[in-house]
């Protein structure tokens, strides 16, 4: 076969080779002419003019992570720690976004070193306006507030900010510290609070208890006394009608009344011997003290009778 027919079929061959070009899923081809963008290339096999045409760049719109750390001051000056994880990705799969993140930054170390310097800006600026004490409980705010102001300008590079996880934060050591010694001083503070209501709750609840059963005994003692001194009169009504009867009888018999005093005064005796709490009973058991007991009586009984009108 003659050599130049070789060199054409070599030519042919070669030239549908450089004809076609595959692009992975999830990836979007940029071809330039001459080193100008001319189009984007769909997953798949495709088209593209031979020698002129070349694919400048595969790029990828599939979600891409990255995990940084960095550190920020708060306006008390404390210095926090982050560790965070950035999920991004390409805008969308449109000519212009594409054309943006193949032809924004140089390579993409440059881009990341964009990205992240623009999450660690957007962090600080946030946290130097927040107290230490604030931050733990703001991280859902923290990510809001970086993703307000990054969105604009990764719309611009082509990308958009799918996710910003912040993993860990937290103090330095001499910091941690001191925010364990506040911690613990509240609990005690909270603990010694408590302690003091339960104890004033005690103490007003046994109060109360206290003058229910005082006014209780009180009400109770005052209806026994009530009580005693109905019997106590029903009592002296009985025993006056007994007397007034039991002299009558007498005097009908012609007997001295005085024996009523008498009997009166032995009945007297036996309830002193019966009742007394004492062991002793001291009594002047002499005629003459007898003689004297029953003049006093006798006194004390005609100074009770009503005087007779002259």
């Amino acid at each position: 076969m003659p050599i130049g027919t070789i060199v054409v079929i070599v030519l042919v061959v070669l030239t549908l080779f450089l004809s076609y070009v595959t692009i992975q899923q999830g990836f979007i081809g940029v071809t330039t002419i001459f080193g100008k963008f001319n189009r984007i290339l769909r997953p798949g096999l495709n088209f593209k003019i031979p020698f002129i045409e070349k694919v400048h760049k595969r790029v990828s719109i599939q979600n891409r992570s990255s995990e940084l750390g960095f550190q920020a001051v708060t306006i008390d000056q404390a210095t926090v720690n982050f560790t965070a994880m950035l999920l991004y990705a390409v805008l969308n799969a449109e000519e212009e976004t594409v054309k943006n993140v193949a032809f924004k930054f140089v390579d993409d170390r440059n881009f990341m070193q964009a990205l992240v310097r623009s999450v660690e800006g957007s962090v600080r600026a946030f946290v130097a306006t927040k107290k230490q004490s604030e931050v733990l409980s703001l991280r859902r705010d923290i990510v809001e507030a970086v993703k307000d102001q990054l969105d604009k300008s990764l719309e611009e590079w082509g990308y958009h900010l799918i996710d910003l996880q912040l993993n860990d934060i937290n103090f330095d050591e001499e910091v941690m510290r001191s925010m364990a010694k506040v911690v613990a001083s509240n609990n005690l503070k909270a603990a010694a609070e408590n302690e003091g209501q339960a104890l004033l709750i005690t103490r007003t609840k046994a109060a109360e208890a206290e003058g229910n059963f005082i006014k209780i005994s009180a009400l109770a003692e005052k209806e026994a006394s009530k009580l005693k001194g109905e019997g106590i009169a029903l009592f002296r009504q009985e025993v006056a009608k007994g007397m007034a009867g039991a002299a009558k009888e007498m005097e009908e018999a012609k007997l001295d009344s005085s024996l009523i005093l008498f009997s009166m005064w032995t009945e007297a005796v036996k309830n002193f011997a019966q009742e007394g709490k004492g062991n002793v009973i001291y009594l002047d058991g002499s005629v003459e003290g007898l003689q004297k007991t029953m003049k006093d009586m006798m006194a004390m009984n005609m100074m009770n009778q009503p005087i007779a009108k002259k």
